[in-house]
């Protein structure tokens, strides 16, 4: 279970990150708004104070005070874009460009944007009857930096995210390849005493047969042991593939796991065919895979149920479906099973599944994924391997 409450803490790391991230965002987007608003205000109140100037120096003699004052209004208002309509219904632009100022089509296009939008234009005098005006450009710069900031947080958490993730993965991949390897040295100098003291009680038990068959099975364990150190031997480096008949590995995977399972527990594997559905693989390893996944159907049955093999093939991949009647894998939980550490067992490492999919997507170049389960009723592994 250990496993398991590490990826069930990683998924709430992920899920309280992601609110705090969307809690800036937001926090910035009402900030934005609000500059967005009070910068709005300004600019027509700036506007207004404008109209306001020009009717009073339309309503004097325009001495020089009175135009220092325009000016200054003008500078004022020079970044936002308005369009003054005289009493004849001329329009001119100002702070638009020196083309589309005096554009009447462009400027009648954007005074009726302007009145579309639900606003009313500011009532003046003579030549400045009625003066529309739009935000500035500064206004829509601030609209829209939430949404900037957010593309460019994005991009630089989707690029960290990238480089982290290979980093580990690569860390994580020499850390396996290493501890396999050095696995396969540790059992190798044991193996190798165990096969002399073997063979020393061959000679001092010649001709008894009861002693010789305890001393054959001994002999046969010892292979298998010899068998997991080459496995672990391979990982990390790029394994010799042969082809063969996948009904045949299959079924050979089956027996050797039969004799090691509860008498109540029932195999159904599908027999050689005439057609030979070959792939290329290297045999320790595929091996491997197939029976850590009977183990593991074992192990959610207990001691009784079945487990079904099925072999199908399409124009470039043969599929193979492992299926047992055991207590079945959550929906959330199909991916993460396969992740190192994940487990729901006391003890093991959590490391079986994860080799698996190793084995087949790396070494293989096939799929492995659960295909389908159902809580207490069963799930089915499914392998996607590549014909020969």
């Amino acid at each position: 279970m250990a496993g398991s409450d590490i990826y069930s803490k990683r998924q709430w790391w992920k899920f309280i990150l992601a609110l705090i991230g969307l809690v800036i965002v937001l926090i910035t987007m009402f900030y934005a708004r609000h500059l967005a608003n009070h910068l709005a205000e300004n600019e027509e109140n700036n506007v207004k104070l404008y109209v306001e100037v020009l009717k009073s120096n339309l309503n004097s003699n325009n001495t020089q005070d009175d135009l220092g004052i325009e000016l200054f209004f003008l500078e004022m208002v020079e970044n936002i874009p308005i369009i003054i309509e005289d009493e004849a219904g001329n329009l001119t632009g100002n702070n638009f460009s020196d083309e589309k100022d005096g554009d009447q089509e462009f400027l009648q296009a954007r005074k009726q944007a302007f009145l579309d939008s639900g606003k009313k234009p500011i009532e003046g005098v003579g030549y400045a009857s009625l003066v529309y005006y739009e935000n500035s450009k500064i206004y829509d710069l601030i609209n829209y930096f939430p949404v900037v900031q957010v593309l460019l947080l994005s991009a630089f958490i989707g690029l960290g995210y990238f480089f982290f993730s290979t980093t580990r993965k690569a860390e994580q991949n020499r850390v396996w390849a290493g501890m396999a390897k050095e696995t396969a040295h540790q059992l190798g100098t044991p193996i190798s005493a165990i096969l002399a003291w073997i063979n020393h009680l061959e000679d001092l038990n010649e001709g008894n047969e009861e002693q010789l068959e305890i001393i054959s099975e001994l002999s046969n364990d010892v292979d298998r042991l010899g068998l997991i150190a080459d496995r672990f031997s391979k990982i990390g480096s790029a394994p010799k593939l042969t082809p063969i008949n996948v009904y045949d590995e299959l079924n050979e995977c089956k027996e050797y796991m039969q004799k090691r399972a509860s008498k109540k527990v029932s195999f159904h594997f599908p027999e050689t065919q005439d057609e030979n559905l070959m792939i290329n693989v290297n045999k320790h390893l595929f091996d491997w895979v197939i029976e850590n996944l009977i183990r593991n159907s074992l192990d959610a049955m207990g001691a009784v149920g079945s487990i079904t093999a099925e072999i199908t093939a399409d124009n470039e991949y043969i599929n193979i479906d492992i299926t047992d009647t055991g207590k079945g894998i959550p929906n959330s939980k199909f991916k993460t099973v396969f992740q190192p550490g994940f487990t729901t067992k006391t003890r093991g490492w959590g490391l079986g599944l994860s080799l698996a999919k190793r084995i087949i997507e790396d070494y293989h170049k096939g799929k492995i994924f659960v295909k389908q389960s159902k809580i207490n009723e069963g799930t089915t592994f499914a392998i996607r391997m590549p014909k020969a």
